[in-house]
């Protein structure tokens, strides 16, 4: 067994039972520290197969950004996990349905791998002498995928929109601050003149 496969079954392993302790870990923090490791993990098989782009950009945009963010909201809104796992049971035969369509979807392609091996040696994308991977990773986005990758990008900007609109609903008892209401104020509605009399004050 040469060093890289073990480092890939080392990587394979931490990132599987990473995962595996995502889903069943009670506590939320400890899911996203879970997923954290995952990422990593992932980073490190990335590294062992040449795609050192993809594993700096695992751990610059997934771990550094994403999961920290993960991490303080979930530390910081006071959500109640127990009510929200009330009636998850009834969303389990829909959960089952759609996890073994994948596993069926996945267990084909390990098999085609299998009966005819030298699909994988074929590629769509012809490898071109002298270019880096992040260029090659470049110029094949922002050609031929390029539509597609400005369709992830309006998704991703909806999705941050949904966030930002749940985020402020409002709440019973809560202060929040009008702005229109602040500029249409009137020097009447801020300001009272009171006629003391003398002796009478405070």
């Amino acid at each position: 067994m040469t060093l890289q496969l073990a480092f890939f079954y080392l990587f394979a392993t931490v990132a599987i039972i990473s995962a595996v302790m995502v889903i069943s870990s009670r506590n939320p923090v400890h899911s996203v520290l879970f997923l954290i490791l995952a990422f990593v993990n992932g980073a490190g098989i990335f590294m062992l197969a040449g795609a050192e782009f993809l594993a700096l950009l695992l751990i610059v945009v997934y771990v550094g950004a994403v999961m920290v963010l993960f991490l303080f909201v979930v530390m910081m809104l006071d959500i109640d996990f127990a009510q929200l796992r009330q009636g998850i049971l009834q969303y389990a035969p829909i959960g089952a349905l759609i996890g073994g369509i994948l596993l069926i979807e996945l267990i084909l392609v390990a098999g085609s791998f299998v009966v005819t091996p030298e699909v994988a040696s074929s590629s769509a994308v012809p490898f071109v002498e002298g270019m880096s991977n992040t260029e090659a990773l470049g110029n094949l986005l922002y050609t031929r995928y390029v539509y597609l990758f400005e369709a992830a990008g309006l998704i991703l900007l909806v999705a941050m929109i949904g966030a930002i609109v749940l985020t402020l609903k409002h709440k019973p008892n809560v202060k929040r601050q009008d702005i229109n209401a602040q500029v249409a104020r009137k020097r009447e509605d801020a300001v009272e003149v009171v006629s003391v009399e003398s002796g009478k004050g405070i």
